[in-house]
C-alpha cells in the first residue's frame, strides 16, 4: 500500500531552527530526472503550491509535487547531521539504487 511519505520531527525541527515558516516558506521535496543513477531528489525552500501535498509538524511545513509523490511513497524525510555535514536525507524503500552522494537514485 502506498503511503505518502513522513517527515520526522528532526527534520521539522531544523526547519525551525533555519526559520522557513517565518519567511513563508516550506521545504520542497520533489524528484527530477537526471542524476548519475537515473533520478535525483530536489530539496529547496519554497512556497507551496495548489496541488501539493503539505505535510505539517512543529509549525513547519513539507511540500511535494504531485509528479514526485508516487517517486516518494512510504519514504522517510530526515535530517542528518555528520562529520561530512549536515543535510535534509530521503529514505526511499522505492529506489533500488542510489549513488554515494545520496541524492541521486534508479528505481
Amino acid at each position: 500500500m502506498n503511503l505518502p511519505p513522513k517527515v520526522t520531527k528532526r527534520a521539522f525541527e531544523r526547519l525551525s531552527e533555519i526559520g522557513a515558516a517565518t519567511e513563508g516558506k516550506a521545504l520542497r521535496v520533489a524528484v527530477e530526472g537526471g542524476g548519475c543513477s537515473g533520478f535525483q531528489y530536489e530539496i529547496a525552500l519554497d512556497e507551496a503550491k495548489e496541488d501539493d501535498l503539505v505535510l505539517t509538524g512543529d509549525g513547519q511545513t513539507v511540500v511535494v509535487d504531485s509528479i514526485s509523490l508516487p517517486f516518494l511513497a512510504n519514504a522517510v524525510i530526515d535530517f542528518s547531521e555528520e562529520l561530512i555535514g549536515a543535510r535534509f536525507v530521503i529514505e526511499n524503500p522505492n529506489a533500488s539504487s542510489s549513488c554515494g552522494c545520496g541524492t541521486s537514485f534508479s528505481i
